[in-house]
């Protein structure tokens, strides 16, 4: 009940925390196929019955996979585990325009990915280039935007798959205008979610 916003529900069976990408992978590989494996982010979109969760819950580190960086001009890698919010500030402060949405979503990148996230009439699909994930039995993928199938609030790209990073892509913008976009997504959010 910790791992979620709402701090209440049952407990995990087992918690795994990777290091790293490759630590998960290990992992993956080590957890027979029929013992149920759940993957979770920060838990801002997670109702946990009190039963809880049988198996291994899986939460991404921070420190492993929570890292944002602009890698060109107008492209940026963020690890599953990296919130929302970090992807928006290391847009702006790189002069990156089209992720000012992302100050608004309270969720972490990998949730993003999954449920298609957006706000304010932008989607994750219109900026991901491409997404690296690991399947059950740890074997590593490199999705395109088609691959992750999108649609509203949803992606058809396969369930078991784990993403770990992605890359995406914005455009070129000044930092007074993203500042601005970012600021008036928070008063809106404000406004409609006090």
């Amino acid at each position: 009940d910790k791992i979620t916003w709402f701090r209440a529900g049952g407990l995990a069976e087992a918690l795994f925390q990777p290091a790293d990408e490759e630590d998960l992978a290990a992992f993956l590989r080590a957890v027979p196929e029929e013992v149920p494996v759940m993957v979770v982010g920060v838990g801002s979109n997670l109702l946990v019955r009190d039963g809880g969760i049988p198996g291994f819950v899986v939460r991404l580190s921070a420190k492993g996979f929570g890292e944002a960086e602009a890698t060109g001009p107008t492209t940026i890698k963020a690890g599953a585990a990296t919130p929302d919010k970090r992807v928006a500030a290391v847009a702006c402060e790189a002069g990156i325009g089209g992720f000012h949405f992302y100050h608004g979503i309270p969720g972490a990148i990998g949730g993003a990915l999954r449920m298609n996230a957006g706000a304010n009439g932008v989607e994750t699909r219109e900026r991901v280039v491409e997404v690296t994930a690991l399947d059950r039995k740890g074997n590593l993928h490199t999705l395109s935007n088609a691959d992750m199938g999108y649609a509203y609030r949803h992606s058809s790209a396969p369930a078991g798959l784990i993403f770990t990073s992605a890359i995406f892509e914005g455009f070129p913008e000044d930092k007074a205008a993203i500042k601005a976009a970012m600021d008036a997504v928070q008063n809106h959010r404000d406004t409609v979610q006090p």
